[in-house]
Parts: C-alpha cells; sequence; structure tokens
C-alpha cells in the first residue's frame, strides 16, 4: 500500500435531496400498504386509498425525469422506486394470510387503475401469486404484456415472468409465442425475462437449460429493428455469459460473422452492446468483428422470426397476425 486513500465520488445534489426525501417518507410508505391490506374484502377502495396515499408520497423532481428517462410513457404519479417498493412490502405483509384467489382479485383491480404505480404494486402480488395459483396469474401477466407501452413496465413485469417460468420450465413457451408478437414491448419482455432469471433464483435461474434457451430465444429476435428491443437482447446476452459463456461467446461469435457479411447494423449494434463481462481479448475480437457496421435509418428487422414466418406466407400457409405483422413491420 501506498498509504495514499481514494477519493469517493462526489454526490450531486439532485442525488442527496432524492435520498433525503425517501428517508422521510419510507415509514409512510410502509404504513401505507399496510393499512390498504386491511381493505382486502373490499378492493376498489384498497385502490382508492393506495392512490390517494400515492400522490401525497410523489416528488416532483422525480415526476419530470420520469418523462425524460422514458419518453412518451402513460399516466404516472411521481413516486421513487424505493418508496414504491415500501408500500408494495407493506402491502404484500398484509396480505401474507390471504388466499391468492383473493390476492389476484386485488391484483386485477390495481392493473385497471389509471396509474402506472398501481400497475407496478400489482405486480409485485403477483411474483407471489404466479407460483400459488399459475393459471389465473399468466392470464393477468398476458393481459399487462398486451397493454404494456413503456420499457420500465415491461422490465419489471420480467421478474414475474421469470419466477412463472423457473417455477414451472413449460412456461418458456409464452416467451416462444412473444417472439413474434407486433408489440415492441412484447418482444422486448423476452429480452427482459432472459436477462432477470439469474437473479431470480440463484439456483434454478443459473443452469445450463436456462443458458440454452435463452441464447437460442435471443439469437430468433437479434435483428429486430426496434431499439428497445435490441436493448434487451444485449441485457439478455450479458446475463448468459454468466451462467454459460462459451456458448454465449459463441451466439456472438456466429451473429457477428452474420453482421459483417450482410452488414446488418441492428445485429451489430446488439454484438457490441453485449461485451461488457466478456474477457476482454475475446470483447475485443467480437468488437473488431463488427467494427464499422452501423444501423442505417429505416433498415428492416432481419431477425429469424421474421424469416421464418416470410418463409410460412411464402408458402400460402396461415399466419397468426401476431406472426405476420412481424413481417410487414417496415
Amino acid at each position: 500500500m501506498n498509504g495514499s486513500t481514494a477519493t469517493p465520488p462526489a454526490v450531486s445534489d439532485t442525488t442527496t435531496l432524492a435520498r433525503v426525501f425517501v428517508a422521510d417518507h419510507k415509514a409512510e410508505a410502509t404504513a401505507l400498504g399496510r393499512e390498504a391490506g386491511e381493505l382486502v374484502g373490499n378492493p376498489a377502495e384498497l385502490v382508492t386509498m393506495l392512490r390517494t396515499g400515492l400522490a401525497r408520497l410523489a416528488d416532483p423532481a422525480y415526476l419530470e425525469g420520469q418523462d425524460r428517462v422514458a419518453p412518451g410513457i402513460g399516466p404516472i404519479l411521481g413516486v421513487r422506486q424505493p418508496l414504491l417498493h415500501a408500500t408494495t412490502q407493506g402491502l404484500r405483509a398484509a396480505l401474507r394470510h390471504d388466499r391468492s384467489s383473493t390476492v389476484l382479485d386485488v391484483a386485477g383491480h390495481l392493473l385497471r387503475a389509471d396509474v402506472l404505480e398501481l400497475h407496478w404494486i400489482a405486480f409485485g402480488l403477483l411474483e407471489r401469486t404466479i407460483g400459488e395459483d399459475p393459471e389465473r396469474s399468466w392470464q393477468l401477466v398476458r393481459a399487462a404484456a398486451g397493454r404494456a407501452d413503456n420499457w420500465i413496465s415491461v422490465d419489471s413485469l420480467a421478474h414475474v415472468t421469470a419466477r412463472g417460468i423457473l417455477a414451472e420450465t413449460y412456461r418458456w413457451a409464452e416467451l416462444e409465442q412473444l417472439v413474434y408478437s407486433p408489440s415492441r414491448w412484447e418482444r422486448r419482455l423476452v429480452g427482459s425475462t432472459i436477462a432477470v432469471i439469474p437473479t431470480t433464483d440463484h439456483a434454478a435461474g443459473r443452469t445450463p437449460d436456462v443458458a440454452r434457451r435463452g441464447i437460442a430465444l435471443v439469437r430468433d429476435l437479434i435483428g429486430d429493428a426496434e431499439p428497445d428491443v435490441q436493448k434487451s437482447l444485449s441485457w439478455a446476452l450479458r446475463s448468459m455469459s454468466a451462467i454459460d459463456q462459451a456458448a454465449t461467446v459463441a451466439a456472438l461469435r456466429a451473429e457477428a460473422a452474420t453482421a459483417a457479411a450482410t452488414g446488418d447494423g441492428h445485429r451489430a449494434w446488439v454484438v457490441r452492446d453485449s461485451l461488457e463481462k466478456l474477457p476482454v481479448p475475446i470483447a475485443d475480437e467480437l468488437r473488431r468483428a463488427v467494427d464499422g457496421i452501423r444501423k442505417r435509418p429505416h433498415a428492416p428487422t432481419t431477425s429469424r422470426a421474421a424469416e421464418t414466418a416470410a418463409a410460412f406466407i411464402a408458402l400460402g400457409v396461415d399466419v397468426p397476425p401476431a406472426e405476420r405483422s412481424v413481417v410487414d413491420r417496415p
């Protein structure tokens, strides 16, 4: 040791104010969840209490920032995530002795509410019920995925779908169907779910089978033209590299070669954004492989999902609307 000490990074005034705001309101947020849980027999009143209480917990500065990080996001109150988490934890604690059917009823009411924070609280409840009452829980998950219109909701919902898949492995089929969805948000859910599976369960979420299935689905979608989907795919590959680095690197080499041979900027972007957790020599190799390949404005989707749907159409096979829309999308 040379006797010197590293200077800690400076904390901005904005961060300091945010921490103070959370500290000042965290007990209130937890109490709100617990008190709302006492109204479990009347879900409509429970939702009203939560909405009113969350409005008191809203931070105008955070609300302004949300529109910058998620442009076009739907109606929100501006409640900081630690406070929303505290409210959810309080509600879950209050409902811990209630039957799954009762909790699902509450979640359904929350998902029909007019602000997104209530939807995100519902996702917290579904993380519990998807293991206890999977059929009804998946119905709500599918509905929420179909209505999603922002990356925050999708990535929050991914924790629910990951838990459901790990509880019943045949539920990978839920993601396989979404590969062909006309909604970029449902396609993003594929990548986001794969990305969070390893942290959802550190044992079941890190098996070779998870890596095999996850990488296969990413390779079906890579080449997607939507930036929101591309970001989830690179996130997924970074997660899979921690489970099976060799398989992930093999997939990246194959996709990099395809990108280089075809000038596919969509594919090349995902490869470049997937390298963070790889050894430096391998990352440098892959970076060189796609060097100079950039996205072109209005370049079409080149994913395997789109190619598969196009092949069925060419053969005159009736393709479901979800699959057809991937092909027809500009």
